[in-house]
């Protein structure tokens, strides 16, 4: 298996993990990162957890601290923030994981249409697009889920909220990557490991 493959499956396993994690603490939560710790590593810290871990994973994610208020809606930007944030040489690799909304690409004309009266002001603009999004009636919530390592390797994957109706929707974790998903957001993380 090549290097980059394996990059690729040891940071997929540590998404899958954060997925199941938050998912099972519901919606409506504010962004959240974690830090790609190894593993051997946390144990030779903290032998109690050993029982806790599992020995296979390469990385364990461990949960930071929340985000300030102000991130989450207020002041200061999620971009401001990470732009201010580094991770210690122990840290391999980081996963933010945060709610957002999806629409349709027949949306931007709705989108634009919102922005216009307001683009001298990168604060109204912000809030006028967020307004436009969430009274948009064919916007889907969802959470995106952004990963790098320190080596280069990244994932990105989006989870959309199951529809109210949806049968199983407890039962499944679906999911999906796109391209060119969140390449901004990416490369922002990337500068949080230096």
């Amino acid at each position: 298996m090549t290097r980059d493959l394996h990059a690729e499956l040891v940071l997929a396993r540590s998404v899958r993990e954060v997925a199941e994690f938050v998912d099972a603490e519901g919606w409506g939560h504010p962004p959240q990162m974690f830090a790609l710790v190894p593993t051997a590593d946390l144990v030779a810290a903290q032998p109690e957890l050993a029982d806790q871990l599992d020995a296979g994973d390469e990385l364990t994610p461990v949960a930071q601290e929340a985000f300030p208020s102000d991130v989450t809606g207020g002041s200061m930007a999620l971009d401001e923030f990470l732009a201010t944030t580094s991770w210690p040489p122990a840290v391999q690799g980081c996963l933010l994981v945060q709610e957002i909304v999806v629409l349709p690409p027949d949306a931007e004309s709705t989108l634009d249409d919102a922005l216009v009266p307001v683009l001298a002001d990168p604060d109204a603009v912000d809030a006028a697009a967020r307004a436009a999004a969430e009274a948009y009636p064919q916007r889907r919530e969802a959470r995106l889920f952004a990963a790098v390592l320190r080596e280069g390797a990244s994932l990105c994957l989006l989870q959309l909220r199951p529809e109210a109706d949806a049968e199983d929707a407890e039962d499944d974790l679906d999911l999906r990557t796109y391209p060119n998903l969140a390449p901004n957001l990416i490369e922002a993380l990337h500068h949080t490991l230096g």
